[in-house]
């Protein structure tokens, strides 16, 4: 944290402040005390690559099998995530080590993979899978050391240290395949503070692995199901032939330690995974730029306006010598309902939906009550808030109808419970059959595709219905103004007044504030990182909402200015500009960053990214929307019309 020594205190408190939500814990997750020789049970939860963004039950492969496989009942976050948590045979007794067991029942009798299984492992090896097993609910880690960009002599002292999530399931050199048959875990615990003549209590804080591939001639098991493990220098790695039968032990050895970690803290170590430094130093950058250019642009409106009401107030101005221009010249037809007023509505109803689920989402996160421990329970709080955000959601899209004109309110309540929702399920769905034919566990099981139909037609749909009756019932939005019933003729526009040029031009200061958490977020999506820095995410929220506002009053205000008084649609679409940022992001972070290939995988992460730009466009865009409306109601309550 050599960056924030070098800051002033205050900013430290603020980023202290921040950076202390993720060791608060919730009641529910509580510490598991362990005497000496209390079984430690391991469990897996799923093999998963960066390259292929694919998700595999463990017992996919022919990993070495318990008598009796359970699994653990999930929540519907960890079933969407791909999570299968399953028993292991890992036998692992606190605070009592073990040199070298072998894993499978049979002593000293090697198991033998069919060429079937081989070709299999080579495959998901060539893949570059990773291993996910937990400890007491703690992710297995693999610690890596190396020496960082420092002066010479300090290079000889220290190692920089980070941690890699799961294990890798083996290696390649050159066309060989070469798979970590042996395990070495080393479980950290810290001894907890008893009275004199109690038993001691110990808590698991860490949980490391380091896995070695050693060939099945070097590990010399006996018949109580003991090996020894050769010498580092000695022994050649087990390879395996796609090609032909192989024959390979599963072993592993325990090794435990104590730890000065308290159990609060426990998941520092793997959520202080990537360089932070830069992290801080972006958040700041970025609240400085926003909030100076919201700054000027806000200055500038409001002394344009104030020039302009004070204009078009006057009193002794004479009729024939000034003639009206400018945004006052409209005034007859810039509450004129816009074309599809029933679509418009919907989405900026789904807009709001997504705006309340996200905001909740953020600030619950970053109390620390989502915490990584609580496996899947951000995904479920989303899902559920979006469906019972419906009720806010109807609420304003039934307000605005009336506003705009519409009757047909069933028509409308139907429209907005089932257009924005719809589309998600059915990119879902068309990517779900996808991965189904992968057999992968991230495929989303038939039942719990029904239970998300029913929790969609069940809470949502009837909540929506009800805000939009209420909202549909509700005194329409007061206009300042009275409609003309001829509409005037609109002049020719300049080429920047063009949509997809204002697009271009609204979406740079929105995206710009964010696009450092957007490759945080991407990380965690997309690489299999611990995403947890909600404290930055609810300022980045902030700011996004203050610049969408801002841009949008900006480019509505010019948009009045050349006497173009279609404003409805185009506010919306232009609001939403950063999401065509975020897309030629999400490309540029395909090419750059990820190693993917082959088709499916490529589909599937072009299909989820479709689904978060519509997500962001709607979003930005609502918000952008009713910035813009307020402020167009604002300035013709302000001016004295004929």
């Amino acid at each position: 944290f050599f960056f924030l020594q070098e800051r002033p205190r205050y900013l430290l408190a603020l980023l202290l402040l921040l950076h202390g939500t993720d060791s608060f814990y919730v009641p529910g997750v509580a510490p598991i005390n362990f005497h000496r020789n209390d079984p430690v049970e391991i469990k897996a939860v799923k093999l998963t690559s960066s390259r292929t963004q694919l998700p595999y039950e463990y017992y996919s492969l022919p990993f070495c099998q318990p008598n009796k496989i359970t699994y653990k009942a999930e929540n519907l976050g960890e079933v969407l995530r791909g999570d299968r948590i399953v028993n292991t045979p890992f036998q692992v007794s606190m605070n009592v080590e073990k040199k070298c067991e072998v894993l499978c029942n049979v002593p000293n009798k090697p198991v033998i993979l069919t060429v079937e299984h081989s070709k299999l492992i080579a495959e998901r090896i060539r893949e570059d899978y990773y291993v996910h097993l937990i400890a007491d609910n703690l992710p297995v880690a693999t610690r890596l050391e190396f020496y960082s960009n420092r002066e010479e002599e300090e290079k000889k002292k220290e190692k920089d240290v980070q941690f890699e999530h799961g294990y890798r399931l083996g290696f390649m050199d050159g066309n060989k395949f070469y798979l970590h048959n042996h395990l070495s875990f080393i479980l950290y615990y810290h001894r907890e503070d008893v009275e004199e003549n109690q038993e001691p209590t110990y808590r698991v804080v860490r949980f490391e692995v380091i896995p070695q591939s050693i060939k099945l001639e070097d590990l010399k098991a006996d018949e109580k199901s003991m090996c020894t493990l050769p010498e580092a220098t000695g022994s050649a790695p087990q390879e395996i032939d796609p090609s032909k039968e192989n024959q390979l032990l599963f072993t592993y050895s325990v090794h435990w330690e104590e730890s000065d970690i308290k159990w609060a803290s426990r998941w520092d170590t793997y959520l202080t995974m990537s360089d932070v430094q830069i992290h801080w130093f972006s958040i700041i950058n970025s609240v400085v730029v926003v909030f100076f250019l919201s700054g000027i642009l806000s200055m500038i409106i409001i002394r344009t306006l104030r020039k302009d009401i004070a204009n078009y107030n006057k009193e002794d101005d004479i009729e024939d010598t000034m003639e009206e221009s400018g945004w006052k010249l409209v005034h007859g037809d810039v509450f004129r309902p816009p074309q599809y007023p029933m679509i418009l509505s919907s989405l900026l109803g789904s807009g709001i939906q997504l705006f309340c689920m996200i905001l909740i989402v953020i600030f619950v996160a970053m109390l620390g009550m989502l915490s990584p421990s609580s496996r899947g329970a951000l995904m479920t709080t989303a899902c559920f808030l979006f469906m019972f955000m419906g009720v806010f959601g109807g609420f304003f899209a039934g307000r605005l109808y009336r506003t705009l004109k519409g009757h047909r309110w069933k028509k409308g309540a139907f429209c907005t419970a089932t257009l924005y929702p719809g589309v998600v399920f059915g990119i879902c769905f068309v990517l779900n059959c996808f991965i189904w034919g992968k057999h992968s566990s991230g495929a989303v099981p038939f039942p719990t595709m029904v239970a998300l139909l029913c929790m969609w037609f069940g809470i949502s749909l009837p909540l929506v219905y009800l805000g939009y009756y209420f909202g549909f019932r509700k005194q329409p939005y007061d206009n300042p103004v009275r409609t003309n019933q001829i509409p005037r003729q609109i002049p020719e526009q300049r080429w920047y007044m063009n949509k997809f040029v204002g697009i271009l031009m609204a979406g740079i200061l929105p995206f710009g504030a964010m696009f450092i958490e957007l490759f945080f977020i991407f990380s965690a999506i997309w690489e299999n990182q611990f995403y947890y820095l909600f404290g930055f995410l609810f300022l980045v929220f902030i700011i996004l909402v203050v610049s969408c506002s801002q841009i949008s009053i900006v480019m509505v205000y010019f948009q009045l200015c050349a006497e173009d008084y279609r404003w409805w649609w185009r506010t919306f679409l232009v609001s939403g500009g950063s999401a065509f940022y975020v897309l030629i992001y999400a490309i540029f972070y395909f090419v750059n960053k990820l190693d993917i290939v082959e088709f499916i995988p490529s589909l599937l992460y072009f299909g989820y990214t479709a689904l978060m730009v519509l997500s962001f466009w709607l979003l930005t865009g609502t918000i952008g929307f009713y910035a813009a409306y307020m402020f167009v109601r604002k300035i013709y309550a302000a001016v004295k019309i004929d």
